[in-house]
């Protein structure tokens, strides 16, 4: 077992490392202030995790959760390593699947500067775009340097090509139309969508350039349009 860091050395770097060993990144953070709602009594600092890409999706499919038949492998697998992680470096591990009541993870990342609304209404991450995909964040006791802040991609997007991917117009500036998705994509001319990922999140330029393994999206695909 490995024994836990003392935090009042850890860093950033330290962290970066750890997660990318285990095929996450840090997709940003905060400074919590004393009256930040929804974390543990005495969080400084919150640091958030998701796929490293490329890569992420091989990583997992070779752990013992995607072998083992039980449901909810990637829930499993993240839950065991953040909270790995957080052992090792004394936090403690937040997860966007724990409750209800959910932790506003939404607007952690908006916190962070490293994460906007797009003009359809998702959010867009400065590495990740529209593939922008949160597994789990880590509560530290002390100050932490952060990630920096990022400039809102979108602004020197010119063409904006999301704005008009989806077939049927379902994400738009003023919200989502889930039910409008929901029947596409129970039609042969879903079929795209839940075989590779959703258009939107695949046409913008930022997430082109954050590779996803079309598996990963296929299994995101099905547990959201097949999920009761």
């Amino acid at each position: 077992m490995t024994a836990p860091v003392q935090t009042a050395g850890a860093d950033l770097a330290d962290i970066s490392r750890a997660a990318d060993a285990r095929r996450l990144a840090v997709l940003g953070g905060f400074h919590a202030g004393s009256g930040t709602p929804n974390l543990p009594p005495g969080t400084a600092t919150v640091l958030l995790l998701g796929p490293a890409e490329p890569g992420f999706w091989m990583a997992v499919n070779s752990t013992p959760e995607f072998r083992d038949g039980c449901p909810d492998p990637l829930d499993r697998w993240s839950r065991r390593t953040i909270g790995e992680i957080a052992a090792r470096f004394d936090a403690v591990p937040l997860f966007p699947f724990d409750g209800p009541p959910y932790r506003p993870f939404v607007s952690w990342l908006i916190e962070s500067g490293r994460a906007w609304m797009s003009p359809v209404s998702l959010l867009v991450h400065a590495d990740a775009g529209l593939f922008l995909s949160v597994r789990g964040a880590l509560a530290f006791r002390q100050s932490l340097t952060l990630p920096a802040a990022s400039e809102r991609p979108c602004e020197s997007c010119a063409a904006q090509p999301c704005r008009d991917a989806c077939p049927v117009g379902a994400l738009r500036p003023d919200g989502y139309d889930v039910a409008a998705c929901h029947q596409f994509l129970a039609t042969d001319a879903g079929s795209d969508c839940m075989r590779l990922g959703c258009a939107t999140r695949r046409t913008c330029p930022v997430s082109q350039r954050y590779p996803r393994d079309p598996a990963q999206s296929a299994f995101h695909m099905r547990a959201f349009h097949e999920t009761p």
